[in-house]
């Protein structure tokens, strides 16, 4: 059987055999993988390494690969948004699973761990500023899984429909999908002391997360519907960015991978601190040594 051949202009590789956005090489990424957003907090996550490999950057995307405690990780910053984390999974996964030379897939699956610490805001009374939250299952308002084949295979099809009804979802928006994280990693990081829950992972900041600025939103109740809504005895505890285009990519792709955040914004009683940036390196610690 004839192997497909992936051609330049659907997987550029560069000059020097990186990957195009990530510039990664293949022998540069390890089998455990730290997400950030920020490309500043690469850094802070790499400052607990006893050795260091490689540091690469490009645009966003800033990479640093070293050893931990005996393992060897790479963590790697996505910059905002799930249209990032396209380009990010499908490069790691391009990384691992294709050989750069033929342009072919490897005839051996390698499967990545994947954990993305992040930020976001609470939208429970027991989510306060300073929780530890790990997304279980992640509903999209990005769409963007539902461009690639398979995504009903991968997605909570009944929470989706509950989800719409309980919400009155205008078509407008497009279909919003329910991903899922791996069940085991899970269980691996968030151990008992992050508030296990459902993840909102928005395609923006301020009118995608109910914020009204100088422009309304189509729906003002959004909010509450969302702190309302309950499935399999999980409600809603946080809005980001990311987690549902991590989950549904990497079950489409093999990869194991979840998201954890620390709650900074509180919308139920509109708390917020912006001098976040210390205390999350104790999320950063837990995630290092569980991985």
């Amino acid at each position: 059987m004839t192997k497909k051949t992936f051609p330049p202009s659907e997987l550029p590789i560069n000059e020097d055999g990186s990957v195009f956005h990530l510039h990664l090489r293949p022998e540069q990424l390890a089998d455990r993988v730290i997400l950030v957003g920020d490309p500043g907090r690469v850094a802070t996550v790499a400052s607990h390494f006893s050795e260091q490999e490689c540091e690469v950057s490009s645009r966003e995307f800033h990479s640093i690969t070293g050893t931990y405690q005996g393992k060897r990780i790479t963590v790697l910053s996505t910059g905002i948004g799930c249209d990032n984390i396209d380009i990010v999974m499908t490069e790691l996964d391009a990384l691992a699973n294709i050989d750069f030379q033929t342009r072919t897939e490897k005839d051996e699956h390698r499967t990545l761990t994947i954990v993305r610490i992040g930020t976001c805001g609470g939208l429970q009374p027991f989510t306060p500023t300073g929780t530890f939250v790990a997304s279980v299952k992640s509903i999209g308002f990005d769409g963007l899984l539902n461009y690639y084949d398979g995504r009903n295979d991968v997605c909570d099809l009944p929470m989706e429909e509950a989800f719409k009804q309980h919400m009155d979802w205008s078509p407008l928006k497009g279909a919003p999908y329910v991903a899922q994280a791996n069940p085991e990693l899970i269980d691996q990081i968030a151990g008992d002391d992050m508030v296990r829950g459902i993840t909102i992972a928005c395609g923006g900041f301020y009118g995608p997360q109910g914020r009204q600025i100088r422009l309304k939103i189509q729906d003002p109740q959004q909010n509450e519907k969302v702190e309302a809504f309950e499935y399999d005895g999980l409600k809603i505890c946080n809005f980001e960015m990311e987690s549902s285009a991590l989950a549904g990519l990497s079950s489409l792709l093999g990869h194991r991978a979840m998201t954890c955040c620390m709650v900074i914004a509180n919308r139920y009683t509109t708390e917020m601190n912006t001098n976040y940036k210390n205390s999350i390196d104790t999320l950063i610690q837990l995630v290092l040594n569980r991985i």
